[in-house]
């Protein structure tokens, strides 16, 4: 089983939803499933909002959360993020062996996940990271200096390495780069300062158990919810038409139960 899109995918939010609506009701296209992250969440609250003005966006549609981000209201994982998790402790791994015969010396970790911090905290956790910048945890110039008084007493102490991870958009201003050269500045003669942004290959990899299982659980209920509504949906012209705010739901993991869950009360 391979990772990727293979029917495509894009970020950006479509600008012409006439020509959305008027594709759906040339194919007669009676209900969505939409794969994806945040977006997919945004596209289906949006036609939610459009259906008194494009009655083909009056079909049932079901988000199906899959991100490495992991950040789709209704949802506790998405599908991708766990193979994600595990590709950026591999990589974390290796840049910690890479640095056994080194001394002194912390390591920044930039990984991916825009807002939410799930990557960075879990990656934080799993690798024995020191410390997790992320956005929900809001920090300032005077934590970042502590974490540099923490980081000589802990050279001076035992341990002589530190291992940080970011998230990428933890804060606009203390980037990785900032921070790495502030803890240069600031460590000159105590410890050494690597930073790494590990790129796309967050992206990559081969899906993980977790991520296949859980992905074609949620294809499978996705389908046995949509079914019927269509089916109690029907008009005479073979056109399905409901208007109920509870036929555009977000399927996810909610206390170890796949629950589904209108984007209108998210």
């Amino acid at each position: 089983m391979a990772g990727g899109s293979r029917i495509g995918a894009r970020k950006e939010m479509p600008e012409d939803w006439e020509k959305v609506a008027k594709m759906l009701e040339r194919f007669k296209i009676h209900s969505l499933v939409l794969i994806g992250g945040f977006q997919a969440y945004r596209a289906a609250l949006t036609m939610l909002d459009l259906r008194l003005k494009h009655k083909s966006f009056c079909i049932p549609i079901c988000v199906l959360p899959a991100t490495i981000s992991n950040n789709v209201p209704g949802s506790s994982f998405s599908v991708g993020s766990d193979t994600a998790l595990n590709e950026i402790c591999a990589t974390i791994e290796k840049i910690k062996q890479s640095a056994t015969g080194t001394r002194r010396r912390v390591f920044i970790v930039e990984v991916m996940g825009g807002y939410c911090g799930y990557l960075a905290t879990l990656a934080a956790l799993a690798s024995g990271a020191d410390n997790a910048y992320i956005f929900e945890e809001k920090f300032s110039l005077d934590n970042i200096r502590e974490d540099v008084r923490v980081i000589a007493e802990k050279m001076l102490t035992g341990n002589q390495r530190y291992l940080i991870t970011r998230c990428e958009k933890a804060n606009e201003n203390y980037t990785a780069d900032f921070i790495t050269k502030l803890f240069t500045e600031e460590g000159a003669g105590l410890f050494e300062t690597k930073s790494n942004t590990l790129g796309h290959h967050q992206q990559g990899g081969t899906p993980s158990p977790f991520d296949r299982i859980h992905g074609i659980k949620l294809a499978v209920r996705a389908i046995e919810w949509l079914v019927p509504i269509c089916n109690a949906s029907m008009t005479g012209d073979d056109v399905v038409y409901t208007t109920k705010p509870d036929t555009v739901c977000v399927i996810g993991l909610l206390q170890r139960q796949i629950a589904f869950t209108p984007v209108a009360d998210l």
